[in-house]
């Protein structure tokens, strides 16, 4: 029964650490969530499209090394 007492103790105060730390947090602005994450999808979509076409040049590459010693 002791530690079940202890175990809720311990979690009450973590639970209270943590409110605490929240509240020490700077959050971003609206602005700032909506600019970095329309980097971040433009960032993603160049990269998938790159990485698409590099994909497709070493593909048509590697089947012309094939064909040639093929």
């Amino acid at each position: 029964m002791n530690d079940k007492i202890r175990w809720t103790k311990r979690f009450l105060n973590f639970l209270r650490d943590v409110r605490s730390e929240l509240k020490k947090v700077t959050w971003p602005s609206k602005n700032e969530v909506v600019s970095t994450t329309i980097v971040v999808i433009a960032a993603t979509v160049f990269f998938g499209f790159y990485l698409f076409f590099m994909d497709v040049i070493f593909s048509w590459v590697i089947t012309q090394v094939k064909s040639l010693f093929g």
